[in-house]
């Protein structure tokens, strides 16, 4: 069982009827409910919450934090992007999710604008599997997934050259997207995945559900040492030169 925090904005649900009537719980309620049924300890936070829902108890105790936002990033306070950065630098999982590219905590781990072509036209987009054999992937069945409608992001997407590339996104109008990408931080794990704009029900798609499972389970740490930095001892007797 891992502890797994589900952040979302939770502004567009409360002020965009179209939105509440596809996420009448808010969208991060959506993904905790279908993460449940793996098991795992769910809780919930919101950017109106004190702290916005992240103390360091909270992040302390957190395998995996998944970050759903879009209008009101420039509202998340620095010390609290901070905080999620140096706990992802830590060990703590990242799934970044649709707009969440401009997340303060993204961009920080980024180091780059993250900045990208964006349409909203109700397109068709399809997620082309490019690394089958990646655990991100795993009961798929199909070497895409194809959404009926949805928003385009198109190249240039300004961020680093990725650790792994998962989904290239094709879209109606003819642009590409790299759509899913893993990034090592640290100790951390981070997980983008682009499909999710609020006024879809992208977050009811039982592949896009799989995926988003199977990323909680990759971007838990796998424990490994942490490294020692500053003034070291000699392990051996030696005379200095």
């Amino acid at each position: 069982m891992l502890k797994v925090i589900v952040w979302n904005e939770n502004r567009h649900e409360k002020v965009n009827p179209e939105v509440s009537a596809i996420y009448p719980n808010g969208i991060h309620t959506t993904i905790a409910d279908f993460l449940k049924e793996e098991g795992h300890q769910l809780t919930i936070a919101t950017l109106d919450e004190e702290d916005h829902g992240l103390t360091d108890k909270v992040l302390k105790e957190t395998d995996v934090l998944i970050w759903w936002g879009h209008k009101a990033h420039d509202e998340v306070k620095d010390h609290i992007a901070e905080k999620v950065k140096e706990h992802v630098l830590d060990g703590m999982g990242l799934i970044v999710l649709h707009s969440a590219h401009f997340s303060k905590p993204f961009i920080k781990l980024m180091g780059t604008t993250c900045d990208l072509k964006w349409r909203k036209a109700d397109e068709k987009e399809r997620l082309w599997v490019v690394d089958p054999s990646h655990p991100i992937t795993e009961g798929l069945e199909k070497e895409y997934i194809e959404l009926n409608k949805e928003e385009m992001y198109g190249e240039y997407f300004d961020i680093p050259k990725p650790d792994e590339l998962i989904f290239i996104s094709w879209f109606e109008g003819g642009e590409v997207f790299r759509s899913g990408a893993t990034f090592k931080r640290g100790k951390g794990r981070i997980f983008y995945f682009r499909p999710g704009h609020e006024t879809y029900p992208t977050y009811n798609n039982k592949e896009i559900q799989q995926v988003i499972k199977n990323a909680v389970k990759w971007a838990k740490s796998p424990g490994t040492l942490t490294p020692m930095f500053g003034k070291s001892q000699p392990l051996e007797n030696f005379k200095s030169k």
